[in-house]
């Protein structure tokens, strides 16, 4: 049995036919995590039987610095998106919980993804399914991140594709390895990498990839590509190979001067949505 508290209302939960948007935050026990996730919810202001797309951020402490509730009221008011819950979930221990799921790195981060998972599929998914009419189909739930949090999220599509049949990775950690850096191979021990080239098949997931070209200063092999779009890059050759079909199975957005933050991310993340 799920128990939730309301923490607080942000400016304008209580909105108008007019603002188009309802903002929530709650506080949700999770057993799998052994704590407390504050979770913000980004709802169209719509009868409640209206079906309504999901799309479940990781790291959701950073969407207002997205602007998201602006960029959500907009949307919602110019029609250019489709009815969609956003849901933010505030992370807690990033180096823990965002990972490879029983692929810890060589240092042993990403230990608690196992648990970030089930808390996602177990816990966060019913309480959502309960409180909102969202579709019942994957390929209109998506799981999307920033950074470790776009690393976990292509990791939780991959591992999940019957609960999320798209993923957003903004800046994603492809960098996550193994074992520790090597000159003489600069790009072996890639986690995502291998395990995406060792598989028969990828799942049927759709992949929206973005990097800035000034996410990094990083470049481990020297051949002139920052790591970040170098690493993506080298992801989605992979996923050729496996079959995906670009445009139609994934996609990548290159920001011209983007950095590593959430105001670059702001940029592009309802081009994202839109897509998804």
């Amino acid at each position: 049995m799920y128990i939730f508290r309301y923490v607080r209302q942000l400016l304008g939960s209580i909105a108008s036919r007019k603002q188009k948007l309802l903002v929530r935050s709650y506080l949700m026990p999770s057993e799998h995590l052994g704590r407390d996730v504050m979770v913000d919810v980004y709802r169209p202001a719509l009868p409640p039987w209206r079906l309504l797309n999901l799309a479940v951020f990781n790291d959701g402490q950073d969407l207002e610095r997205m602007n998201m509730k602006e960029q959500l009221q907009t949307a919602f008011k110019e029609r250019t998106l489709s009815p969609t819950v956003v849901i933010g979930v505030h992370a807690g221990d990033r180096l823990r919980e965002y990972g490879t799921t029983g692929r810890p790195d060589y240092q042993g981060r990403g230990d608690q993804a196992g648990a970030y998972e089930l808390f996602l599929t177990e816990e966060l998914i019913p309480w959502i399914e309960k409180f909102y009419n969202v579709y019942q189909l994957p390929a209109r739930r998506a799981i999307a991140g920033f950074s470790l949090g776009g690393l976990n999220a292509f990791d939780v599509a991959w591992r999940n594709p019957g609960e999320f049949g798209v993923a957003g990775v903004f800046s994603g950690s492809l960098w996550w390895r193994s074992k520790a850096f090597r000159q003489d191979q600069p790009d072996a021990d890639l986690i995502v990498h291998n395990y995406v080239r060792r598989a028969k098949k990828a799942p049927k997931v759709r992949f929206w990839f973005m990097a800035g070209t000034e996410d990094e200063d990083s470049d481990r092999n020297n051949n002139g590509i920052i790591d970040a779009i170098d690493d993506t890059l080298q992801l989605l050759q992979i996923l050729k190979e496996k079959g995906q079909k670009e445009e139609e199975d994934f996609t990548y957005v290159e920001v011209e001067g983007g950095r590593h933050e959430p105001e670059t991310w702001g940029k592009v993340v309802m081009d994202f949505l839109r897509w998804a």
